[in-house]
């Protein structure tokens, strides 16, 4: 019988990014000693003075930055990696797509991550509970009105409408690449192509 692989060694993490600064370099070398081992990192033309920190990461073993010459939006950049884990690494089981400013957790990726290895029929969602204590008003509120339209408009019942924390198996990258989107509307369109194509998602709470 096969070992069972780590989500650190079976599922490649995605990193689009634009400009950024130091807290990228920690959620990178977070990633790194956490164990992952497929890092996919596309620089969405970001500008010379900021190209220390790709530098940075390219020299991680682990990490492969692609550059774009202009910058192309965030739903390019996501296709751009699913294309590349889709050409070179055949072994790899799906892909978990995060922010590069340190709002995801390390806990929550590989939560996350592991809970699509375990349903690799499924998308899997990390979730945030805006009903927790701290969470700012405007951010309760935005997200409940979110919520309510996807519900009356598109009968997409889904608790965090917003969240860049998305599990999707390698069956299902084809598919994402050709939605509709190049810039931010190209999550939302996820959302709604997933109901359209009937591809069931799953939440898992994240902080």
């Amino acid at each position: 019988m096969a070992e069972k692989r780590s989500c650190q060694e079976a599922v490649a993490v995605i990193l689009p990014s634009l400009d950024p600064d130091a807290k990228f370099s920690g959620v990178v070398d977070g990633l790194v000693n956490s164990g992952f081992q497929h890092i996919v990192i596309v620089d969405d033309g970001s500008d010379a003075g900021h190209q220390i920190w790709f530098e940075k990461a390219d020299a991680y073993p682990q990490c492969t930055v692609i550059h774009h010459g202009v910058n192309k939006g965030k739903g390019r950049a996501l296709k751009t990696a699913f294309e590349h884990v889709r050409r070179a690494l055949p072994d790899v089981a799906g892909v978990i797509t995060i922010d590069g400013d340190g709002q995801h957790l390390l806990q929550d990726i590989i939560a996350c991550a592991e809970k699509m290895l375990e349903n690799q029929d499924k998308v899997v969602l990390g979730c945030r509970d805006f009903d927790a204590p701290g969470v700012p008003p405007r951010s309760v509120a935005g997200n409940k009105t979110t919520n309510r339209l996807f519900k009356l408009f598109y009968g997409i019942t889904i608790s965090d409408t917003q969240t860049g924390l998305r599990a999707i198996p390698r069956r299902f990258l084809e598919r994402f690449i050709e939605m509709e989107g190049e810039r931010f509307e190209y999550e939302t369109n996820m959302l709604l192509q997933m109901k359209k194509q009937h591809i069931v998602w799953l939440e898992q709470p994240i902080a």
